[in-house]
């Protein structure tokens, strides 16, 4: 069991890493106390993997993390890696499966029930949990930290643990405060904005097409070169575009329109055939049936209700010409895009659609071995509120799991 030279250990977040911080430094020996300023804890958490909680990744590695030195996560990572996650819940009793991509879910596909064995394990543990605690300042004296809550209570501690998150989804509790925190301690702060999130799209059509899922490629490209591209479902909307590969993309259009850089969504409707073999095909398709008009020609080959606005962008007005009539350079530039139909990307929607945060506490002044400040001696950082993100998959969470795993441990063998 425990030791009984209990010293403390105050986790400022109630989320994924703050929980599993404050198991790690209970199991240290550490008195560990939560602040969380929600009703419960983990209420994010509830939210994750569609209400399934993919718990983390089979295929992880270094090149699926973010962030202007995103190698600093390669130790946390290594230390509590997917291995020792599997391991962990199934302790807790949660059974795993691997699903396509290496996503590894919990066999009950309910997220519920993976916060359902944290909180069992807090309590057995001996965790104290304070809710409705909204933190709104801390000071440090000598070797001593103490937190204010909004509600003019203080709590003090040897250590604390920042694990508020970032600023996504604040309908769920993450507004930005854990970086006043850091800030007020003199950490920089990498400017956030949202990721895994939908992208807004340049075009007077939106409407038209909005609802119209299909699967496709999407691109970014910028400069003119193609920067990263993503496949799977695609789904318009009236403000632009989603569906997961535009979510997987988002974060790097988010860093072009931070530098106020112009960029472009390149969207593939038909991937194969390709090139010249997709301009035989359409010349077959129509000479198979001339008297059909153009616009109903393409009727069971694409989603027909994307046909008019794809013909119009072609250039092509009368859709109602006989397939028979279309010209040969008519019929090049239907080609042309449905393999590179491009949309200036003019903005990503808001915080509440945000999955992830990117940016946060600049992670140069963060001991990657401990996750212990460099500034501040005895204060660490877990999960979102560091300038760390994943991609999607369940990246993020195994971050969390990790970063919290090892700045709970490493601050209470600190004290």
């Amino acid at each position: 069991m425990f030791n009984r030279q209990l010293t403390g250990v105050i986790i400022v977040g109630g989320g994924a890493a703050g929980i599993v911080a404050a198991l790690a430094a209970r199991y240290q020996g550490a008195a560990v106390t939560i602040l969380e300023k929600n009703q419960r804890i983990g209420k994010k958490l509830l939210a994750t993997g569609n209400g399934r909680c993919n718990l983390t990744n089979v295929n992880l590695d270094i090149d699926n993390y973010h962030g202007r030195s995103p190698g600093l996560a390669r130790g946390a990572l290594s230390r509590f890696d997917v291995q020792k996650t599997i391991e962990f819940f199934e302790h807790l009793g949660v059974a795993h499966k691997v699903e396509d991509g290496g996503k590894v879910f919990p066999c009950s596909n309910q997220a519920s029930s993976v916060l359902d064995v944290l909180r069992y394990e807090l309590e057995e543990a001996g965790v104290n949990v304070v809710c409705e605690a909204e933190v709104k300042g801390i000071k440090k004296k000598g070797r001593t930290f103490t937190i204010h809550l909004a509600d003019g209570r203080e709590y003090q501690a040897d250590r604390v643990i920042i694990a508020t998150g970032g600023k996504a989804a604040p309908q769920l509790g993450s507004n930005g405060s854990g970086l006043l925190l850091a800030k007020s301690f003199g950490h920089r702060i990498i400017e956030p904005f949202p990721a895994l999130v939908q992208l807004k799209l340049g075009a007077k059509f939106l409407k038209q097409v909005k609802g119209i899922k299909f699967d496709g490629r999407v691109e970014i490209v910028a400069g003119g070169s193609s920067v990263t591209r993503a496949q799977g479902e695609i789904l318009f909307t009236e403000y632009g575009i989603s569906g997961p590969p535009v979510l997987s993309l988002s974060r790097t259009a988010g860093e072009f329109l931070q530098k106020k850089d112009r960029v472009w969504l390149k969207v593939v409707v038909i991937e194969h055939p390709a090139g010249a073999e997709l301009d035989r095909y359409l010349d077959w398709r129509f000479a198979e049936n001339p008297e059909k008009t153009l616009v109903f020609s393409f009727v069971g080959f694409i989603n027909k209700k994307l046909v008019p606005v794809l013909l119009r962008e072609a250039g092509i007005e009368d859709l109602n010409k006989p397939a028979g009539q279309v010209t040969a350079a008519e019929r090049r530039r239907i080609a042309k895009i449905l393999q590179d139909w491009r949309f200036e990307i003019t903005g990503t929607t808001s915080w509440p659609n945000a999955q992830v945060t990117a940016g946060g506490v600049d992670v140069k002044d963060i001991n990657g071995r401990t996750l212990e400040s460099k500034l501040v001696p005895g204060l660490y950082f877990a999960g979102e509120v560091l300038d760390i993100d994943g991609d999607c998959g369940g990246f993020n969470l195994q971050w969390a799991w990790s970063s919290g795993y090892v700045a709970g441990e490493s601050a209470a063998a600190g004290i």
